[in-house]
């Protein structure tokens, strides 16, 4: 033999062992995966026939409770809470005899498919029996700390859900329930790192994205809150109320007309809760009045009025601007520009004393409560010195007022001053005024005097 072919010798043995063990490792795999899919129709098979089994059982005794564990297990792992309840509720009475059965676990899967089938009361008094057994029980401490949540308990829903939390750090719902709790105790920074951490995990969380939120305009942070609610408006479930605060804050920022756009996004909603639609449609009207489009605030308020009668202030308001939409000289005097609003008072001062010279001397405004303009009186007769003080106001002007007014007539050395207003004054004002030169005009003298400079600018 040449040397040659005993060198190829090696070779040849070297493969037929590796196709050798190519060949074992193939049908061994198979076996196992035959060996798997058999265990698995067996496993299958064991339980279906258990179930048989236990129905029979059940069918021969009722009270059965080893055939009536298999059927609830059964129900339960295949979500037919309707029947698992039923079953489990059975099971409970047997515990009293029975006392190989898990009594703690039928009792948490009955009060599980309780809350499943929304029956809370049943599922809070069985979740208390299960606290009552064992302490520190993740299902436990979380179930019930929601109920308490909803239940507007927050001081328990908080103490339950912290102890769920500690057990199990992961779980969103706990932690977002646990934030939205502290919320409602008025501890904004706590609940805002809990709201992050679930937002974090899914940005998709509305719900936790709209309680950041208000987190956020708890804390001052409104720039950060105003994000989140322009984000959130246009959710047609959470909308509505983003809207409602977005719209809030940009009043509070003076930015009216983003205002109006909030409010007005946040009507566009489909299938409003009223009370939600009502505070949208007040705050509209409101945000309308601020920029004096008193015509659409009126029809606002009418609607709202209409809908939900004695809603907050609704009467009063209609009231004062259903008349300011027939009287633009009202309107000017009460909610115009304070520009427009002295020139006015000026005009007024005049008509005081139509057949007099009249100088003003001097005009100061007090933010938005009332102008007082000082003017030099001549006649034929006489000469003085008068103070007017225009207020701005539709209620009741008080004493408090009226003696600033004396103060301040002192100081100037007027003769005389008035006292105008669109409302009219307590009757201490009134008392204080009889044995002092200041004369007091009320809402009628006040409109017949607007409505004269109506006529004579028509003239």
């Amino acid at each position: 033999m040449s040397s040659a072919y005993i060198l190829l010798i090696p070779v040849v043995l070297f493969v037929l062992g590796a196709v050798l063990i190519f060949v074992i490792l193939s049908g061994k795999k198979k076996g196992d995966n035959e060996s798997s899919s058999k265990k698995k129709k067996i496993r299958a098979k064991s339980a279906s026939t258990l179930l048989k089994e236990a129905n029979k059982r059940l069918a021969q005794n009722p009270e059965d409770s080893e055939a009536l564990m298999v059927v609830a297990e059964n129900y339960y792992t295949n979500h037919n809470f309707e029947k698992a309840f039923t079953s489990y509720n059975m099971l409970i009475d047997h515990c009293a005899t029975n006392k190989e059965l898990d009594e703690f676990g039928i009792t948490l899967k009955y009060a599980l498919s309780a809350l499943q089938l929304n029956r809370i009361q049943e599922a809070y008094k069985a979740l208390m029996i299960c606290r009552g057994m064992k302490q520190d029980v993740f299902e436990v401490d979380f179930n019930l700390g929601v109920l308490e949540y909803k239940k507007k308990q927050f001081e328990k829903a908080a103490a339950l859900l912290f102890k769920a939390r500690k057990q199990n750090p992961e779980h969103l719902e706990c932690s977002k329930y646990l934030g939205k709790s502290l919320f409602r105790l008025s501890k904004y920074k706590e609940a805002a790192l809990l709201l992050r951490r679930v937002i974090d995990n899914d940005p998709m969380d509305k719900e936790s994205i709209f309680s950041l939120g208000q987190c956020y305009h708890k804390l001052g942070q409104v720039d950060h809150a105003l994000k989140l609610f322009l984000h959130l408006r246009p959710d047609p479930v959470i909308g509505p109320q983003a809207a409602l605060l977005s719209g809030t804050i940009h009043n509070a920022k003076n930015q009216h007309d983003k205002a109006i756009m909030d409010f007005e996004i946040g009507l566009k909603h489909e299938n409003l809760p009223q009370k939600v639609q009502l505070e949208l449609k007040y705050q509209l009207a409101a945000t309308y009045i601020l920029t004096h489009n008193i015509v659409r605030a009126v029809a606002l308020l009418k609607e709202i009025k209409q809908a939900a009668g004695e809603y907050r202030d609704i009467t009063e308001l209609l009231s004062k601007y259903e008349e300011l939409t027939s009287n633009q000289n009202l309107q000017t005097y009460l909610i115009s520009q304070t520009s427009d609003f002295v020139a006015l008072c000026r005009r007024l001062s005049a008509s005081f004393y139509p057949n007099a010279r009249i100088k003003i001397t001097d005009i100061s405004v007090r933010k938005a409560e009332y102008a007082d303009i000082l003017a030099e009186i001549s006649t034929r007769k006489w000469e003085d010195v008068i103070l007017f003080r225009y207020m701005r106001s539709t209620g009741q002007t008080g004493e408090f007022l009226l003696r600033d007014l004396y103060a301040k007539t002192k100081d100037v050395r007027a003769g005389r001053a008035f006292c105008i207003t669109a409302g009219d004054f307590t009757p201490e004002a009134k008392q204080f005024v009889e044995a002092r030169l200041i004369d007091l005009i009320e809402k009628p003298e006040l409109m017949k005097k607007l409505n004269s400079l109506t006529e004579s600018a028509a003239i």
